[in-house]
């Protein structure tokens, strides 16, 4: 076994400009201005191959005060906390050793006399997973992803500090990153500390592939695994270039000065960047059938728009502590969602559901067969996207669904009320133009981009349908491309047509809690009908004690139709045994017809949205 060390050498150095308002964590400003108090920074990133476990971190820094803090950034919504990890931390200076006192989790006092400090650390990796989320880091003997907020320690105070990053690496590896190349292609700034921490880095033995878009480069890198297997790259590539040009045709340009597709074999997800994503990818998947795959890279892709620079006013400038929840996560997600659809289908790529119709019927179907998504507003959902587990007490929605089925109606209206001149197409570009910048839209100002676009009213729809939780009237909508929904229900089954057991149900522990917890997303389940309920203390299921959430999950998917399973919970006016009968459930049909009488104008209407019309 060979060692591999991560060595990051940080030099600060201070510059001469003004600087009054900071570096917002979703945007990209045209022009930045410092104090001449902010530090530059210089990262040496070092792989010494002996260690594939850790990295080991050094930080050069000069032009710095006596006393300073340093932290770790935490991401608003993919916090996987690796100021637990930080270990080894020590301070030197050119006359003594220095002082460091952790004040929080995530957060440093360093005494350090003289105005330089040199800082030493090791972020000790978490055990290797089969499975892993593709955000995170990683490191062994053909490549690594790391950067962002689980490496990279920042000045306090200092968040629109500039940085180089040099990269020291075995020579056969290639380095995939969104930060700004320089003349030396081993080194790369960073404006801000947002920008920084934006970008995540990949090396390694890469596979990669360019295009350009207005002439913008975009470039396609593939980390395989030893059993990765062929698939159809040219195809592959072909389709990202497509769906990139129709969003570029959708802004009217591109806002980024290059991207790049971090595409990982073995891992799961994504995470949306500035100008890069991260995104795992299963290589067998790939050769059989890439459809769902390219749909998710089209979704991350178009947050670059949505979300990063187009974002909710909760998400502000990098913190070492979370930030707000947000209200404004249906539009971010769920419009999201929907161009991700729309921008595949208008570039002829392939999609699940053949027509828009088919597709919403789709999503009307969920929305109906998940009483959260129907009956808990999409401002509530949203907050509760990364909240506390069990927020939403017996109920689970998804903001994604939501703010798709939102956007979908928003367009209706908005094409019904400009007789086809508009769509939601300038709603995405009025709201890019407004809040592309430090400011973040409020549901307000959702409503006044609507209303500026369309002509009507949205208030009361936000106060019934986003803000409250009046359940959607579908054919009122609908009527106005002439169409008309069905719905009904029938028994949940699988592929094979066999009915399916209530599994609507889940075990969890809250930060700190060595207790194990019950929770369902529904309640019309059979848990929930028998008398559990989401926070539940779980004692035992069938005499057996729950010593994780994983105990939970694998004790009741061994279940089988008409088995009784014996739940005890502790409440706070003491403990019970609830029994539950294993059954099948229900879920919702819908089917969109024609409506009789249709007249030219709707059909006019109907051709265009179906067709994905601009």
């Amino acid at each position: 076994m060979r060692k591999l060390t991560i060595i990051f050498i940080i030099v600060l150095t201070a510059i001469t400009s003004s600087a009054q308002n900071p570096f917002h964590h979703y945007t990209e400003a045209a022009e930045i201005r410092y104090s001449s108090s902010h530090p530059v920074i210089h990262y040496t990133v070092h792989i010494d191959e002996a260690d594939y476990s850790s990295f080991s971190i050094e930080m050069r820094i000069q032009n710095i005060t006596d006393t300073f803090h340093v932290a770790m950034v935490t991401h608003p919504e993919y916090d996987d906390k690796f100021w637990r990890h930080v270990k080894d931390f020590k301070v030197t200076t050119e006359n003594t050793k220095g002082q460091i006192i952790r004040e929080d989790s995530s957060l440093w006092k360093i005494i350090a006399p003289g105005g330089k400090a040199n800082l030493q650390y090791r972020i000790q990796l978490p055990p290797s997973q089969a499975y892993r989320g593709a955000w995170r880091p990683f490191l062994n003997s053909t490549g690594s992803l790391f950067g962002g907020p689980h490496s990279f320690m920042y000045v306090l105070g200092a968040t629109l500090a500039p940085s180089h990053i040099t990269l020291q690496i075995p020579k056969d590896w290639k380095i995939i990153t969104g930060l700004v190349p320089t003349s030396d292609p081993n080194t790369f700034f960073a404006p801000t500390v947002s920008v920084l921490t934006d970008g995540p880095i990949l090396v390694g033995i890469i596979k990669k592939w360019q295009f350009f878009v207005e002439g913008i480069p975009h470039t396609v890198a593939y980390y395989p695994l030893n059993n990765s297997v062929a698939f159809d790259t040219i195809l592959l590539v072909s389709n990202i270039e497509k769906f990139v040009r129709q969003a570029s045709s959708l802004f009217g340009r591109l806002p980024y000065r290059d991207y790049s597709f971090q595409l990982q074999d073995g891992a799961y997800g994504g995470l949306e960047h500035r100008n890069s994503v991260t995104l795992g990818v299963q290589s067998q998947q790939l050769a059989k059938d890439m459809t769902d795959f390219v749909g998710e890279m089209a979704h991350e892709y178009f947050h670059s728009w949505n979300l990063m620079r187009i974002h909710p006013i909760e998400y502000g400038d990098v913190g070492f502590r979370k930030q707000p929840l947000s209200k404004g996560l249906w539009f971010s997600e769920g419009l999201t969602m929907f161009y991700a659809d729309l921008l595949l289908r208008r570039a002829g790529i392939p999609v699940e559901h053949t027509t828009r119709i088919n597709h919403l019927e789709w999503l009307i179907q969920r929305y109906y067969s998940a009483a959260g998504n129907r009956e808990v507003s999409p401002e509530k959902v949203s907050l509760a996207s990364y909240g506390p587990e069990g927020m939403l007490g017996d109920y689970s929605g998804s903001s994604h669904l939501q703010g798709e089925l939102l956007g979908t109606i928003f367009d209706l209206i908005i094409r019904d009320a400009t007789n086809g001149r508009k769509s939601m197409d300038d709603v995405m570009r009025l709201m890019m133009e407004k809040f592309s910048g430090e400011k973040g839209f409020t549901g307000k100002d959702i409503e006044s981009a609507l209303k500026e676009i369309s002509g009507r009213d949205f208030h009361q729809f936000f106060e019934d349908h986003v803000r409250g939780n009046k359940i959607i009237d579908f054919n009122k909508y609908l009527s106005m491309i002439g169409m008309k929904m069905e719905l009904s229900s029938t028994d949940a089954v699988n592929e094979e047509g066999k009915p399916l057991m209530d599994f609507r149900a889940y075990a969890f522990q809250r930060d700190g809690e060595s207790i194990i917890r019950f929770g369902t997303t529904d309640p019309q389940t059979v848990w929930a009908k028998a008398g559990l309920h989401t926070g539940d203390v779980i004692k035992s299921v069938n005499d057996t004690i729950m010593k994780t959430p994983e105990n939970f999950f694998r004790m009741i998917r061994k279940m089988q139709m008409g088995d009784r399973v014996i739940i005890e919970v502790q409440r706070a006016s003491g403990s019970s045994k609830i029994q539950v009968i294993m059954t099948g459930y229900k879920r919702a049909v819908v089917n969109i017809t024609e409506k009789s009488g249709i007249n030219k104008r709707q059909k006019k209407l109907m051709k265009e949205w179906n067709e994905g019309g601009k």
